[in-house]
């Protein structure tokens, strides 16, 4: 296999929550030699939030805002992995790949679960897998995606075959 070139190359990956985005994003930009951004942690470090919603348990994170923070960054950077579930909503011209990440509805109620969500956001994550949603909307926004299953063993060499497929034929 040909050594492929990723600068320049922006990749994001989305999923609802527990699905593997973190653990996919980090080995990746580890094998790929690409940076790692996590957006969880800029929306903190930047204070991209407008509040908290208590009942979910999480920050509440006004989109405008993020997008135009990821754009700046996204313009200074020679290659990137992006990291977040609401990176899909990122403009397609900007974005080279999109990864969402899915797995089992078994595995995932594990994985909330493991996490101590409250049952409430459980069930909302459970939906969410369940329709689709991170999909459906990277969809919506025309980016060219490639599907990872994370519910058992992942194989990183397969991985990279199907992004190499998805950036450079």
């Amino acid at each position: 296999m040909k050594k492929q070139k990723y600068t320049k190359k922006i990749i994001i990956i989305t999923g609802t929550p527990c699905t593997g985005k973190t653990l996919i994003a980090k080995k990746l930009s580890l094998l790929l030699r690409m940076k790692y951004l996590d957006v969880n942690s800029l929306i903190i470090k930047k204070k991209l939030y407008s509040g908290y919603d208590k009942a979910r348990n999480t920050k509440i994170v006004p989109l405008k805002p993020l997008i135009a923070e990821l754009k700046n960054i996204i313009r200074k950077s020679e290659g990137l992995i992006i990291d977040s579930h609401l990176s899909h909503f990122l403009p397609v011209k900007l974005v080279d790949l999109c990864i969402v990440t899915k797995c089992s509805l078994k595995e995932l109620k594990k994985r909330l679960e493991k996490r101590n969500y409250s049952s409430q956001k459980v069930r909302e994550n459970i939906d969410s897998e369940i329709f689709d949603i991170c999909l459906s909307e990277a969809h919506e926004q025309g980016h060219k995606i490639l599907i990872i299953d994370t519910s058992s063993k992942i194989n990183f060499s397969n991985i990279i075959i199907k992004i190499n497929e998805k950036l450079f034929q």
